[in-house]
């Protein structure tokens, strides 16, 4: 279980940071597994993010920048962070944080902002496989969010919204501008926000399940990013591939826990 503690002041500490393309995120790690963490939106400067994220998550813990003995980042702006020792695929970092809260993990459905991505893991915990979408919105936490707009929701609310639908909606079209077009027609045809977004999941789910058949879903299922908090999701999918799905206490956080991890064994060489 991931718990915020502040660090002690004698120890080595490192840190992974995930610049991802909605949020940025930052896991400051030390002795015991203590650890502080921080995530805030990336916005339009992702200089400014990683600045702001480390800042945030030092601040729980009484120490500055200078303190932190290696640093790791990951996600599609791992580059921009200047300071760090070393840049790691988000696929490695995403296994390496999943595995270590949850060792029994064999898959990882990760979805983020602008992709998704399914990871098959070995009996270590290592990367054996992976397939990834990050060409098309469709199947992401920004098709969600176009989806909410479009129905007057916060993106937040819609998970626990499309739970009471009684009749779900067929949405035909998994592409962001169709289905945005297809919810305004089904909307002008009566249908009710509830049935509308069970459909938009269960074509989401249906959609990720295609796209991870060639790996192969096994236990322990588990579910990262930030749509993981979208309980609607959850169970269209667990509904679509026929498995339960496990979520980590702080979803989001994977890639950057993954990242300290690997952060941690940098400094272990040296």
């Amino acid at each position: 279980m991931l718990k915020e503690r502040p660090l002690k002041k004698d120890i080595p500490i490192v840190a992974g940071v995930d610049v991802g393309a909605a949020t940025t995120k930052a896991v400051i790690r030390g002795e015991d597994n203590q650890l502080s963490f921080s995530v805030i939106p990336t916005g339009h400067s992702v200089t400014e993010a990683i600045e702001s994220v480390f800042q945030s998550a030092l601040a729980k813990t009484g120490h500055t920048i200078d303190d932190l003995k290696y640093i790791v980042s990951t996600g599609y702006g791992r580059r921009a962070v200047s300071f760090a020792h070393k840049a790691v695929s988000e696929i490695i970092c995403h296994a390496a944080g999943v595995s270590a809260i949850l060792p029994q993990a064999r898959t990882i459905i990760d979805i983020g902002g602008q992709d998704s991505k399914v990871i098959g893991l070995d009996e270590g915990g290592h990367v054996s496989n992976f397939v990834m979408n990050d060409k098309c919105a469709a199947g992401t936490g920004r098709f969600l969010d176009v989806i909410a707009g479009v129905l007057n929701l916060k993106v937040d609310e819609i998970g626990s919204i499309s739970l009471t639908s009684t009749d779900a909606c067929v949405i035909s079209s998994t592409c962001t501008i169709f289905a945005e077009s297809e919810v305004v027609s089904l909307r002008a045809a009566g249908r009710s926000r509830e049935d509308l977004l069970a459909g938009i999941h269960k074509a989401m789910a249906h959609r990720l399940a295609i796209m991870g058949k060639s790996i192969g879903y096994r236990k322990e299922l588990v579910f990262t990013g930030g749509v993981a908090k979208n309980i609607g999701i959850k169970k269209a999918l667990e509904e679509e591939i026929g498995l339960e799905i496990l979520i980590p206490e702080e979803p989001q956080i994977m890639g950057a826990l993954g990242a300290a991890l690997l952060a941690e064994a940098e400094l272990l060489k040296s």
